[in-house]
């Protein structure tokens, strides 16, 4: 099994680091590199084991044949991984959480 960022989704982690310092949700750069990296690694060891649910119609602008699947990281907080399979890769194309698209992800739970 291998688990492949898309170079968009490599960005937005990158992006997430810097947005989690100035908007002052993490109070250091240390904090907030071991926030993004614990997410990357929950990932990278979950993915293949959690229970997979079919994408929303909206998050297939990232892909065909999207799945999800969640990280709750806190009671506040909930990420959402939308990816691709192919064979036994896991194609990571997206990555969401209620805060930013909950207008979206809302319509998951209808």
């Amino acid at each position: 099994m291998r688990v492949v960022f898309v170079p968009e989704v490599e960005e937005d982690l990158y992006e997430l680091i810097k947005i989690l310092v100035e908007k002052e949700y993490l109070g250091t750069y240390p904090f907030a590199i071991s926030y993004v990296e614990e997410l990357i690694a929950y990932i990278q060891q979950n993915i293949h084991s959690k229970f997979k649910k079919k994408a929303p119609a909206f998050f297939e602008r990232y892909g065909k044949d999207m799945y999800y699947i969640t990280y709750q990281r806190n009671s506040n907080t909930t990420w959402y991984i939308f990816f691709s399979v192919i064979g036994d890769t896991y194609f990571i194309k997206y990555i969401t959480n209620n805060h930013v698209s909950s207008q979206y992800i809302f319509s998951i739970f209808q």
